[in-house]
């Protein structure tokens, strides 16, 4: 799960108290659209006639998606679900290799004609992954960088193959060693960023693959660019300059001045030509920067020869023809524009409601990303653009940033060639505001549209859609029939409520969809009545645990595989299970009990089940070390089954007892029992779990079970004779307990242990003798 920072007491020790986090994203529409922002998009054209290509698309959403296209139209054919946060970049390597980076300081790899599987992931970077690169005739060449100012080359292949055999069939992390920080992501350790020109190599091996990282960036990393051949890379950020390496050996060739501001966008002419064929020995760079310039460089006389003031605000996004004679750009001004780096003319194509993110040439149209979760296609003339100057229209690009602020200024900003695009990949407007109202299951939100929607989040539903905003008709003389919008803050004072329930959870919508963060043990503080929650079949006064029946009703079809898993296992080892086992096994399946009755386990009432058309995802740190992303109808009961090092607990009251339960944050006592394998022989592996001090034992019994000192007790449970003024009785079990006590009283005190589904029941005297639990696993 994901590791916060905790504000609990920390006197004695040096690191913050970690929790655990799990984080479940809701969606109330099918999943074959965006809800955010698209950061990135790549082309894969197929070499057969008669296969259509593809568009892979890399949203805020955290998801990538494949689109068929064909004439006019184009049809999700696969989600890529793993990142944890926006993905950031993707380019394709080789045939069927898709690489993406996310703001979760990851790398993945993705089979491109797969149903959305991830082949390996890579956890080398400190910080945000913020771009790729590839090399398209070495396609094995990756480049990846990001804000903690790291450049690694990657070679995809060798990293991707396992060199040795492993059980991490579908991911394993090539990883840093963990620091102590609270970042909410595992993150690298840190590392000091110098502008040395040697090579750096980490130690940590991912399958005995090491990728190269080279010194030189001391800020931050926003773009990067490799020619076709995988011999030279660019990267620019927020220094201000080019850099120019090596990738085969990590040096750098040169670094190159001119930009006032953070690099956004880098190309490199592959063709080897550009004004003249007497030109073809230089390699020419383009570069767009948030300073509203493009900038042509001559890598061979290492300096600027050509400056384009096209632009009234930032650049962001950079694609050229295949002969590199002309160059589209975009950026926060909302426009696309058209230049010819030879004659300097520029041509605005057209014109967006939101910044442009990315570009993304296509035979003879480009597709456009924004800001918006909608993709749009639009004509381009890339196999001849200079058709297009002939519409007229065109302007000279300017030598300085200000010459088109003072053009636009004057009003005499050119009139866009085309209106509407070919045709638009739509989204769902991404969500934009948000309440958590105060009976605390029901969330308000506003979306980008203006679409104010009330949530349900123990059942992650849209229970009210209101549309944009809350719309009524009203009747004044002399109008008569106009609308009156209120307000998102309006629309939440009409559904407050006069009740006081425990803040069990919290919210955002980073993703552009609602994120709902269940953080332990604060989120079990919530309790409430049977009969306000509208169970059936349940009395009316019995308390729910509001976190604990969601979280119920998101693990039900895990459990349910789960358990289907181990019936199969077993009927293929030729076990035969008895009823004994069979009912151990299914207490084992879920420690979360309701009335004490394990039958209840697997029991979701009403207001906690999830849909199955638009199902959540689940997001949580898997014993891998890294978060993952799956929709809970897609767990397939193989995650988290590696070993962890340590297993928190924390404990319930016997049936029938008054005591309340206690959760991890009340208990004065150690929560931790830490747990080694000693060995492994066949299909039988035994552990041996440690209390970190005995006294743990001492205090559950004395203050949670029999609710008198221990040193009352004779080793055969009864009472002592003279303590307190009570009798002893004679022994003989569980009879020998004064009549007067409770019947839960009257149960031997007793811990039960869980290994791997199997459970282990020690009482109090065996642990009160020894400093160790020995359990063994089948």
């Amino acid at each position: 799960m994901h590791r916060v920072g905790s504000a609990g007491n920390n006197t004695n020790s040096n690191r913050p108290r970690k929790e655990k986090r799990l984080t479940y994203v809701l969606n109330d529409t099918a999943d074959t659209k965006h809800c955010a922002g698209i950061n990135c998009l790549a082309v894969l054209k197929s070499s057969a006639s008669d296969r259509c290509d593809y568009l892979f698309t890399g949203s805020r959403d955290g998801t990538l998606k494949r689109w068929a296209l064909g004439e006019n139209a184009a049809t999700c054919s696969a989600t890529f679900e793993s990142h944890v946060d926006w993905v950031n970049d993707t380019v394709i390597a080789g045939d069927s290799t898709l690489v993406s980076c996310s703001s979760d300081t990851t790398l993945k790899t993705w089979n491109c004609l797969s149903e959305g599987t991830c082949t390996r992931t890579f956890r080398q970077h400190s910080d945000y992954v913020t771009c790729l690169a590839a090399a398209e005739k070495n396609t094995n060449v990756v480049a990846s960088g990001g804000l903690g100012g790291e450049v690694f080359v990657w070679d995809i292949e060798a990293a991707v193959t396992p060199v040795s055999k492993s059980s991490d069939v579908v991911e394993d992390d090539c990883s840093n060693s963990m620091n102590g920080s609270a970042n909410l992501l595992p993150i690298s350790s840190p590392r000091t960023i110098s502008s040395s020109n040697s090579i750096r190599t980490h130690t940590t091996q991912c399958h005995g693959y090491v990728p190269i990282a080279v010194k030189g960036h001391k800020e931050s990393v926003y773009a990067l660019a490799m020619n076709g051949s995988g011999s030279l890379l660019v990267s620019g950020g927020t220094e201000k300059v080019v850099r120019v390496w090596d990738p085969r050996t990590g040096s750098k060739n040169m670094k190159l001045r001119g930009h006032a501001d953070n690099i956004r966008a880098l190309l490199l002419d592959s063709t080897g030509r550009l004004f003249s064929q007497s030109l073809f020995s230089f390699r020419y760079c383009l570069s767009g920067s948030s300073d509203s310039m493009i900038r042509l460089w001559d890598l061979g006389q290492q300096r600027c020869v050509h400056s384009y003031a096209v632009h009234t605000d930032s650049v962001w996004a950079l694609a050229s023809t295949p002969t590199f004679s002309h160059v589209y750009s975009g950026g926060r001004d909302l426009s696309l524009y058209l230049t010819d780096l030879t004659t300097r003319e520029s041509l605005l194509l057209c014109t967006k409601e939101q910044p442009i993110l990315q570009l993304a040439l296509h035979d003879d149209s480009i597709w456009v990303a924004t800001t918006d979760s909608s993709v749009c296609r639009w004509p381009a003339e890339g196999r001849t653009p200079q058709n297009v100057f002939q519409r007229g229209g065109s302007f000279l690009a300017g030598n300085l940033s200000f010459s088109r602020a003072r053009v636009s200024l004057e009003g005499s900003t050119p009139a866009p060639v085309y209106k509407e695009p070919i045709f638009t990949i739509p989204g769902t407007p991404a969500i934009v505001q948000h309440e958590i109202l105060n009976n605390r299951r029901h969330v308000l939100t506003k979306d980008a549209a203006g679409s104010v929607k009330l949530w349900e989040i123990t059942r992650g539903v849209v229970i009210e859609d209101y549309g944009q905003g809350y719309v009524f008709a009203v009747s004044i003389y002399p109008f008569s029939n106009f609308n009156v919008q209120v307000s998102f803050d309006k629309k939440k004072e009409q559904l407050f409520e006069m009740v006081s329930i425990p803040a069990w959870f919290t919210a955002d919508t980073r993703l552009g969809c609602l994120s709902v963060h269940l953080d332990t043990p604060q989120c079990f503080t919530a309790e409430m009545y049977s009969v306000d929650l509208n169970i059936t079949g349940k009395p009316e006064d019995d308390k729910v645990n509001l976190a604990r029946e969601t979280l119920k009703g998101l693990l039900v079809h895990w459990l349910a595989k789960r358990r289907q898993r181990h019936g199969s296992q077993a009927s293929a080892n030729g076990d035969v299970v008895s009823g004994k086992d069979m009912t151990a096994r299914s207490s084992a399946h879920s420690r979360i009990e309701v009335d004490g009755n394990a039958e209840n386990d697997s029991l979701v009432y009403p207001p906690f089940e999830f849909s199955t058309v638009s199902p959540p995802s689940i997001i949580t740190e898997g014993s891998q070390g890294g978060p993952w992303r799956k929709k809970i109808t897609e767990l397939d009961a193989t995650e988290d089954e590696k070993d962890f090092p340590s297993c928190s607990f924390y404990l319930h009251p016997c049936e029938g007892s008054a005591v309340q339960i206690l959760t991890q944050g009340k208990l004065s006592a150690p929560r931790i029992l830490r747990m080694h394998k000693v060995t492994n022989s066949g299909m039988r592996c035994w552990w041996v779990a440690y209390l970190k001090m005995i006294y743990v034992v001492n205090y559950v019994i004395e203050k949670l079970v029999l609710d008198k000192p221990i040193d009352s007790l004779n080793t055969d449970g009864t009472y002592a004779a003279g303590l307190g003024g009570q009798p002893q009785h004679s022994a003989g079990g569980e009879g020998s307990l004064r009549s007067g006590l409770k019947p839960w009283q009257k149960l031997r005190p007793s811990i039960e242990i869980l290994c791997n589904n199997q459970a282990s029941t020690v009482s109090g005297d065996e642990l009160s003798h020894c400093a160790g639990l020995h359990m063994e696993e089948t």
